[in-house]
């Protein structure tokens, strides 16, 4: 059981049957009346975000999620599938795009990824929160850009396109933030 004393931001509870994720929270003492606590929940199992509010003190189930480390092998498009093994076991596992997320992009070959699963099944991908992925296509960067002139797209080895600044070049390694798809710093 977790209370709402214990709540914190990427705690994880179930509501109705349902794994959820706390993405905000706020303790609420109003002058009349009993104290509350305001939530953004997401649910792990679709990605919904809801806001719900629960009385100071209530008790909340904890979710049966497992997390395990899997390796990604390949990406099979026909099918839409991703592949990974369990480097344990040797046990391999596909899923779809949907349950890889929005960030498939950035997972690239042999890339250890965090596989939650909820009674046996999985619900949710987690990469590292920084990846390093070369730059492969990106117009060419002109003498006196600077880092603070501005952005541009460029595509890196994944397919993926980020905003980068304008002095980087084709075939420059970069750090990526998997959590908010940003350009962080050039690897040197």
């Amino acid at each position: 059981m977790i209370s709402t004393a214990e709540f914190r931001g990427g705690a994880m509870l179930e509501l109705d049957g349902e794994p959820m994720e706390i993405l905000e929270f706020q303790h609420v003492k109003p002058g009349k009346g009993g104290a509350f606590v305001r939530t953004k929940l997401r649910k792990l199992k679709s990605g919904n975000v809801i806001d719900k509010t629960f009385r100071a003190g209530e008790k909340l189930d904890e979710p049966d999620c497992e997390e395990r480390e899997l390796q990604f092998l390949y990406r099979d498009d026909a099918a839409n599938e991703w592949h990974f093994m369990d480097n344990e076991t040797f046990e391999q596992q596909f899923f779809t795009s949907q349950q890889v997320g929005n960030n498939a992009d950035l997972i690239k070959d042999s890339m250890v990824v965090k596989i939650l699963f909820y009674k046996g099944d999985p619900i949710a991908v987690q990469l590292p929160n920084f990846v390093e992925l070369e730059v492969v296509d990106t117009e060419p960067g002109v003498k006196g850009d600077t880092a603070s002139g501005g952005t541009k797209n460029a595509t890196v080895e994944t397919g993926a396109i980020v905003k980068v600044p304008l002095y980087l070049e084709t075939g420059t390694v970069i750090v990526i933030d998997t959590r908010t798809r940003a350009y962080v710093e050039r690897v040197r």
